[in-house]
């Protein structure tokens, strides 16, 4: 491994011992989102992990049929679904990685969600044989991540002085979290000269910020996740079986005046199929997310200005970055 991305450990916050000593550990996750915005989540109980490879295999070993009846309106058309269900390899692009994402649906006759708001959308699952729980072992995942989120949100909230529970008014009333598998495949012959970067080195995702809040990211015992550390250098983190990944994204970093990091990072070519599952923690679409949030949170400081987190994140991802998968989402 070079120098540019020689392997360094991220703090390790284990929520067995939050328990024991709240105070200590929510010491350490501000520590931790302050100065590196990357840590490892421990003991997140519940998650059967070999099950959840096999939701990775399952899936993306089924027929190029089946995966494609799932596929959003933008590849192709009869389909309904524009923001859940399954992205396919989009050849050419940096980014080389085909999804299933799915979220918490709500009732589809809600008077108080807007008519066409995709972040709501119903999501799209395959057809199941009976022989493996796909479905219902990714809703329990997803719960289990919702609570392990909110566990840590609540560690910020004590290490930062403020009433625990904090953060948890944004995401109470139908969060707009995005929970993906991902497969990551080999590329086909020569990759594009936009995946080239410096020593030879190919991504098969571009280094970014997260847009969202809050991410939870399983990588099993793959490598190729590279994190950019404050010195500058490209540094990458360990695979960490039965732990999860953890970062921030522009949200929170912006929610809190920069005072946490949302840190750069990309996924490099290892040559081989590799799979990951973020679970992307994001508030509801009417979440406030506006600047000075300790002020609100302490009634002390500048100004505190309401931002609803659904039109700053489609400004974002269709406008800003431009994001393959969410350039082409519809406007309503």
């Amino acid at each position: 491994m070079s120098e540019e991305t020689a392997e360094f450990r991220l703090p390790i916050i284990d929520l067995d011992n939050a328990k024991v000593d709240k105070q200590a550990v929510a010491a350490q996750v501000v520590d931790a989102l302050e100065n590196i915005g990357f840590l490892y989540v421990d003991n997140i109980h519940g998650i059967d992990f070999d099950k959840l490879m096999e939701c990775c295999t399952w899936f993306f070993g089924q027929t190029k049929e089946a995966r494609e009846s799932l596929m959003r309106k933008h590849w192709k058309p009869e389909n309904k679904n524009v923001y859940r269900g399954y992205f396919p390899v989009v050849e050419g692009e940096p980014s080389r990685k085909e999804g299933f994402e799915f979220g918490r649906d709500i009732d589809p006759n809600d008077p108080t969600v807007q008519p066409g708001n995709w972040f709501y959308e119903p999501s799209v699952w395959p057809k199941e044989d009976g022989s493996f729980p796909f479905k219902e072992f990714l809703l329990n995942c997803y719960e289990i991540l919702h609570n392990a989120s909110l566990d840590v949100l609540r560690l910020a909230a004590v290490g930062l002085g403020i009433d625990e529970h904090s953060f948890d008014p944004i995401f109470a009333d139908r969060p707009v979290t995005t929970f993906r598998i991902m497969h990551y495949p080999p590329w086909n012959g020569a990759p594009p000269e936009n995946a080239k970067i410096e020593d030879g080195k190919i991504v098969t995702t571009p280094d970014h910020t997260d847009s969202n809040f809050l991410t939870m990211l399983y990588t099993f015992h793959y490598t190729g996740l590279e994190v950019l550390t404050a010195d500058g250098k490209w540094s990458a983190p360990e695979p960490r079986p039965g732990s999860f990944v953890m970062n921030i994204g522009d949200v929170f970093s912006r929610m809190m005046g920069g005072r946490f990091k949302a840190t750069r990072h990309r996924v490099i070519d290892i040559g081989v199929d590799r799979y990951s599952v973020p679970f992307f923690f994001e508030p509801s679409y009417d979440g406030d997310i506006g600047v000075n949030f300790m002020s609100l949170a302490t009634g002390q400081g500048p100004e505190h200005k309401v931002e609803k987190y659904g039109p700053w994140m489609i400004q974002q991802v269709k406008y800003i970055k431009k994001y393959f998968e969410y350039k082409v989402l519809p406007e309503f």
